[in-house]
Order: structure tokens, then C-alpha cells, then sequence
């Protein structure tokens, strides 16, 4: 009776670990990406600028395919901003997040601004794959 009880006892504690050890993963939680060929990638948005009409930022960019380095077409745009005061600390971290997705062939995005903050805008071009290219410059504006 005690090595029937001893050996369920082994086989739940096994079960157990394997149960474990199978769900844990390689702790990376996204799809996997397909591999990139050279070429295979989305050049990012270049010249970066901005004008301020009365209290709204207009930001415009370039963006051109490159065939033998860059040549996946984007199917949109997307801005990203951070936002922070005059009394956030010099050097703080902050975090972007997403302004708006501007469709091709559009290359520009405007948004209005408060008063007291430093913004940072930049651009990232993307396609309906989920391919991104990488961001281009950031660029500031402080609305005093």
C-alpha cells in the first residue's frame, strides 16, 4: 500500500515538473516575424520639419523608396509624441505614444497644442504586414 501511494506520489511530483517546464516558454509573447532578405525593409521618413499655425503643429516629411536597400512600399504613416512639462527633471525618461496614422501618399499631420509643454514628435513608416521601418529624427517644440 505505502509504495502504491510512494509511486503516485513520484508520478504527480513528474507530471507536475513536466507540466512546468513545457508551459514556461521562451518568455518572448509577440508573433513571430518573417526573416528580412536585404532589401526587404521599409526605409523610415527623412526630413523631418514642423511649422506652428496659430496653436497646432504641422509636421511634413519626406519619404522615398530605396529598390536595391529599402524597397517595401508603406501603406501609412504613424506619429508618435511625447509630452512633458518645464519641471520634469533635465535627462527624465519619457514615453511616446501614438498621435495618429497618416495613409500614403499624405506626408503630412497636424495637431493642436497647450500651452506649457515641451513636445517631441517623430515618424515611423509602416505597412499592412506589420513591417516598420525604423523612426526618423525626433524633432522638439516647446509651446511656452
Amino acid at each position: 500500500m505505502k509504495k502504491t501511494i510512494f509511486n503516485k506520489t513520484i508520478l504527480i511530483v513528474l507530471l507536475s515538473i513536466l507540466v512546468a517546464v513545457v508551459s514556461i516558454g521562451c518568455g518572448k509573447k509577440a508573433p513571430p516575424l518573417p526573416p528580412l532578405a536585404k532589401g526587404n525593409i521599409i526605409a523610415p521618413p527623412t526630413d523631418l520639419e514642423y511649422r506652428i499655425i496659430d496653436q497646432a503643429i504641422v509636421l511634413s516629411w519626406k519619404h522615398q523608396v530605396d529598390v536595391e536597400n529599402a524597397k517595401i512600399e508603406p501603406d501609412a504613416f504613424e506619429v508618435f509624441v511625447a509630452k512633458r512639462t518645464f519641471d520634469d527633471c533635465e535627462g527624465c525618461p519619457f514615453v511616446f505614444t501614438l498621435a495618429g496614422t497618416v495613409p500614403i501618399p499624405d506626408t503630412t499631420f497636424s495637431m493642436d497644442l497647450e500651452k506649457g509643454f515641451k513636445y517631441y514628435f517623430r515618424i515611423q513608416a509602416v505597412n499592412e504586414d506589420n513591417l516598420r521601418s525604423d523612426y526618423s529624427k525626433t524633432v522638439q517644440y516647446e509651446n511656452k
